[in-house]
Parts: structure tokens; C-alpha cells; sequence
């Protein structure tokens, strides 16, 4: 509790450093918001042509854009900044968030942390927002305790992927591609049906890297649609626990990073 309290130090003044500088804030949150809204668009465009993609109608790949852009947007704000690691690692500055009474991880996160690129969230929320209204939901108690916990889960599991992903510079040093393909490139993919993939593109994400679960389990259950692969429908609500084995993945990739780390001095 006391890192995290440690944490909330740090954020809120680098919150207040940014807010310095009012006009660089907005034209970064706008930059960002323009990004998700390009991601949109490209959706937007294919479903000019068609009517449906591997039977997913437009309101329902948009409910699968909103329930994957939300927590990819909130993974972004609050532990991309790990991906800096990197940078640290090749300049020789990483030992200082080892000399400091914070667990690194968090120190790095909190260093870096940027309020304006919450502008990643707002666009997805508000397709969120308008999809759940639009798709054939048939609303419940479980639909929306699924819902609050797909979004939870997922953030968790954008995050993780990015922890694991950039622990791999510790050994490369360089490893910012490998990132962005898993991260940028995960919220990518989980925008649309895993049905449009090959069967060995969606055993990859269901089994090894578990972004199926960020999005489209969830909503296939909230649409009554059978999952692929032959798993029950209740495969959605193991969201959370892949969520959890993904954050102590990343925990254990990490450390075991960390202890590989040599300083410039060693």
C-alpha cells in the first residue's frame, strides 16, 4: 500500500508538470482521440462494402472495437510506459529505479506517465456506449456484471502483455517491435471476429497470448453466439482468471528480467 500511495505522489505531479502546458496537453489528447477515431474509420470503411464480417453484423464488431479499445486505451494510460525500459537499459539509467524505495515496474510506469494519452479511451468509450444501446443484447444481471468485469480483465491483460513483451530488452536491449506487435497489434486484431482468422491464428490467441479474451468471448456470450473452437459458452466468464494468470505471468517474466539485469557498472 505504501508504493502505491508512493505512485499516486508520483502520477499527480506529473499530472501537474503537464498541465503546464495547456495547449501541448490538448493537441496530444486530440492526436491520440484522432488515432482511435483513424482505427474506427478503417472499420467503417469495409463495412461500406459488406454487410457482415464471418456472419458479425456493424453494431456487433463495433461492441467488439469499444470492449477492446476501452481497456487497451486504459492499459496505454496507466503501464505502457514499461515499453521506456528499454531506452533505460541502453543508456545506463535503469539502475536508478532499482535504488529507490518503489518496486521498479511501478516507478518506471509513474516516471513517465502521461494523463493526455487518455485521449485512446474516449473515442472506443463512446463507440462502447453506442453499441451496447444498438446490438441485440439481451441485457441481464450476468450481461452487465460480464461487461464491468471483460473491462477490468482486459485492461489487465493488455497490461500484462506489455510488462512480458517488454521485458524481453533486458536480454535484446532492443524490443520495441516485438512490443508493438503484441500491444498496437493485439488491439488491432481483437477489434474484429477471431472468425475471420485462420484456425491457428485464434488457438494462438486463445491459448498462448490471450487476447480472445479481451473482447470476443465476452461478446459472443452477450450475443448469444456459439464461441469457436468448440468451447462451451461459458468460456467467457474465465476472463478474469486468465486475467489474474496473465498478471502473475508478467510478474514472474519480470522479475526474472530484472535479476538478469547488469548494470554499466558490472
Amino acid at each position: 500500500m505504501a508504493s502505491l500511495g508512493v505512485w499516486r505522489h508520483l502520477v499527480g505531479a506529473r499530472i501537474r508538470a503537464d498541465w503546464q502546458y495547456r495547449t501541448s496537453f490538448f493537441l496530444f489528447l486530440l492526436s491520440q482521440t484522432a488515432v482511435a477515431c483513424m482505427d474506427l474509420a478503417v472499420v467503417a470503411s469495409i463495412f461500406s462494402q459488406v454487410d457482415s464480417l464471418a456472419g458479425w453484423s456493424g453494431a456487433e464488431v463495433a461492441l467488439l472495437f469499444g470492449l477492446s479499445g476501452v481497456p487497451f486505451g486504459l492499459a496505454d494510460l496507466t503501464i505502457s510506459q514499461v515499453e521506456s525500459a528499454s531506452r533505460h537499459i541502453k543508456a545506463g539509467t535503469f539502475d536508478l529505479f532499482l535504488l529507490r524505495p518503489v518496486p521498479a515496474l511501478l516507478h518506471l510506469s509513474a516516471s513517465e506517465f502521461a494523463l493526455r494519452r487518455a485521449g485512446r479511451v474516449l473515442q472506443p468509450a463512446v463507440v462502447l456506449v453506442i453499441a451496447l444501446v444498438v446490438a441485440p443484447i439481451d441485457w441481464s444481471v450476468e450481461t452487465v456484471a460480464l461487461l464491468l468485469v471483460t473491462l477490468v480483465s482486459g485492461t489487465l491483460i493488455f497490461g500484462s502483455v506489455w510488462v512480458v513483451t517488454s521485458s524481453i530488452a533486458f536480454w535484446t536491449v532492443e524490443s520495441q517491435e516485438v512490443a508493438n506487435a503484441f500491444t498496437y497489434g493485439g488491439s488491432l486484431a481483437t477489434s474484429y471476429p477471431i472468425d475471420l482468422f485462420a484456425t491457428w491464428m485464434r488457438r494462438l490467441l486463445t491459448f498462448l497470448v490471450p487476447l480472445a479474451f479481451v473482447a470476443y468471448f465476452p461478446a459472443a456470450r452477450m450475443l448469444g453466439r456459439d464461441q469457436p473452437l468448440g468451447l462451451p459458452s461459458s468460456v467467457a466468464w474465465a476472463t478474469p482468471f486468465v486475467a489474474i494468470a496473465s498478471v502473475l505471468a508478467a510478474r514472474a517474466v519480470w522479475a526474472l528480467a530484472v535479476r538478469h539485469h547488469r548494470s554499466t557498472g558490472s
